[in-house]
């Protein structure tokens, strides 16, 4: 039998905003039921890259391809039922409540004489359970708390029943406790139904330990791709984002981990930093 295509892959994708180019003859693919996270410095395309893989913004050359055939030659219907993008700092209506939100996750699924059913009422049931939302359904979601906000939105992006996954700096505003149970939300969908996850971090350290595949982008052109371990290194990270490091091995998890010190150069001795304290 032949190998299926690639969930989700570019070919010689040009992206620019006007007459700015972000993106410059790109071609990446993105391995089916992995975590792939895509880093790089501020501008340097990765947020726009995730737009191109949502349809949300078409190439001025190239094409991005979801299941072998060009996204733009899709019906949106099909591409949604497909395919779920959570962008950066989403906002609902106001008095809008959770359970209102996650059902709007179903809208691909509905025709124009199709009626709600007892399978969307499960899915939106199930989305909740698997975000701890249950007991929040009828809050408003203005009035949640950072952390329960976007796990709402999350949970709308499930009910929608892809099996890809896209999301543009989903930990964004988070504090650092927020920030870990989103993440291990979405690792546990990954673990439990093989979802295909893409989403931007800025947090290297974080990208490290959740993902599977890290796609380093400089300049709108991929730098490197591939595991953590073979990605994250002193000169990828003096390269791509003009920073000095250490790149040591994460005692909890054995990931790598980026200590920085700046652009200024080396490390002092130990306790020269102190040294006026004394």
């Amino acid at each position: 039998m032949p190998k299926p295509p690639p969930p989700l892959e570019s070919h010689a994708v040009c992206l620019a905003y006007d007459e700015r180019p972000v993106i410059n003859a790109l071609d990446l693919s993105l391995p089916q039921g992995q975590i792939s996270v895509l880093v790089g410095g501020n501008g340097c395309g990765k947020s726009t890259l995730l737009k191109a893989f949502a349809r949300l913004l078409k190439p001025r050359q190239g094409s991005i391809l979801l299941d072998g055939r060009d996204i733009h030659q899709q019906p949106t219907r099909q591409v949604a039922q497909r395919l779920a993008m959570l962008p950066q700092g989403p906002t609902a209506p106001e008095g809008l409540t959770v359970h209102q939100l996650v059902r709007q996750g179903r809208y691909p699924h509905q025709g124009w004489l199709q009626s709600w059913t007892a399978e969307d009422e499960a899915r939106v049931d199930q989305a909740l359970k698997d975000t701890d939302l249950t007991s929040l359904a009828q809050t408003p979601v203005d009035a949640l708390s950072g952390g329960q906000r976007q796990r709402a939105w999350i949970a709308m992006s499930l009910a929608q029943d892809t099996d890809l996954l896209l999301l543009d700096e989903p930990t964004t505003y988070l504090d650092l406790t927020h920030q870990i149970d989103i993440l291990d939300l979405l690792a546990e969908l990954n673990r439990r139904s093989g979802k295909t996850i893409v989403m931007v971090l800025h947090d290297l350290n974080l990208a490290c330990r959740y993902a599977h595949n890290i796609v380093a982008i400089r300049q709108g052109e991929i730098y490197a791709q591939g595991h953590p371990d073979k990605v994250v290194t002193e000169a990828m990270v003096r390269d791509v984002f003009q920073l000095g490091c250490r790149i040591v091995r994460d005692p909890l998890f054995d990931t790598p981990l980026c200590v920085p010190y700046g652009k200024a150069g080396v490390p002092q001795p130990d306790g020269a930093r102190y040294a006026s304290d004394t």
